[in-house]
């Protein structure tokens, strides 16, 4: 089970994913509105094992602290974009890292560029790119911590190669899938 949730005035993308035979769960980037994840929560019955960031803006974090109240689930972010959070994280997400819940894994990839510890999450089928990827774009690279052309090194030699027919599911906007934007998306079409 996946549901999108977009929160915020960011229009941020919270996922939510859950797994019917344990009843297991995980949120991803729950940025606002938590009163509407809880509910898609309760209403599929889940039991929440994880909290995961792709990266410390606040339109991605911002619900995390009370979703970790309501739930006890943890939260993990890679370390060098905790200090967007107003609270220690549980834990810290590093390359190949392996992430299982209901008997499912989720592979850290650590992709920087929009901020420097940002990640995407690998699993069967999917990859959820937070602000790395999207549908015809990238992540912007002029905050603080931004960097152009690691962000497009990142997407080339490390999401790319997982397939072509592999959906993307981006923090912002629709989703799409890595050999769509391999061949129709402007920063990645010449090269």
């Amino acid at each position: 089970m996946l549901r999108k949730i977009v929160v915020s005035p960011y229009q941020t993308n919270c996922y939510v994913l859950g797994w019917e035979k344990t009843g297991d769960g995980l949120v991803i980037d729950p940025g606002d509105e938590v009163f509407r994840i809880v509910k898609e929560i309760s209403k599929n019955g889940l039991k929440i094992k994880y909290i995961l960031i792709t990266h410390g803006h606040v339109d991605h974090i911002g619900g995390a602290a009370e979703l970790k109240r309501i739930t006890q689930a943890p939260v993990w972010i890679h370390a060098l974009d905790a200090s967007g959070l107003d609270f220690q994280p549980d834990g810290y997400l590093d390359e190949g890292q392996e992430i299982q819940v209901g008997g499912y894994s989720l592979k850290v990839i650590h992709t920087p560029g929009h901020s420097p510890g940002g990640v995407c999450f690998h699993t069967a089928g999917a990859v959820f790119t937070g602000d790395t990827l999207f549908a015809g774009s990238i992540g912007r690279t002029d905050f603080p911590g931004g960097n152009h052309s690691a962000l497009l090194e990142g997407v080339l030699k490390k999401i790319f190669p997982l397939g072509d027919d592999l959906r993307i599911y981006p923090g912002h906007g629709p989703a799409s899938s890595i050999g769509h934007e391999r061949m129709t998306n402007p920063f990645f079409r010449t090269r």
